[in-house]
């Protein structure tokens, strides 16, 4: 009498753990890129926020904040508070939101990860490619 067992050879089971790893490194690349398209929609979301906080300070004080550099200076403007109670930071921790205003005009810059590749011109800082202006 001949009992025949029937199992999985090696190389089928090779090709199979590698077909499993290449799907799933396939699928880690599409996460950080939708993580990075995530963070970047932030980034936008949080300069229309402090672009709207600027709009309504401006229509009560007629003048914009005269400051240049990161957004957190908003914090050593009196009064700010009252139009943006949390200053909005950017996802990263090694990035950051640069705002440059005088009396009549600003500029909100960011650096997205997903976004062009144009340097904007008018942010005092090489790291950006997004940016936002009084309208």
């Amino acid at each position: 009498m001949k009992i025949s067992h029937r199992a999985f050879t090696l190389i089928e089971l090779l090709v199979v753990i590698s077909i499993i790893g290449i799907l799933m490194s396939l699928s880690l690349v599409a996460f950080q890129n939708s993580r990075a398209s995530a963070r970047d929609s932030k980034r936008r979301a949080d300069l229309e926020q402090i672009r709207s906080a600027l709009e309504i300070y401006r229509a009560d004080t007629n003048t914009y904040p005269e400051i240049t550099g990161n957004v957190n200076q908003f914090s050593a403007v009196p009064d700010f508070s009252d139009y943006l109670p949390e200053i909005p930071n950017d996802p990263l921790p090694s990035h950051y939101y640069y705002y440059s205003g005088s009396a009549n005009t600003y500029t909100l810059c960011a650096l997205l990860e997903t976004g062009g590749s144009a340097t904007c011109g008018n942010c005092g800082t090489a790291a950006c490619n997004y940016q936002t202006t009084n309208p």
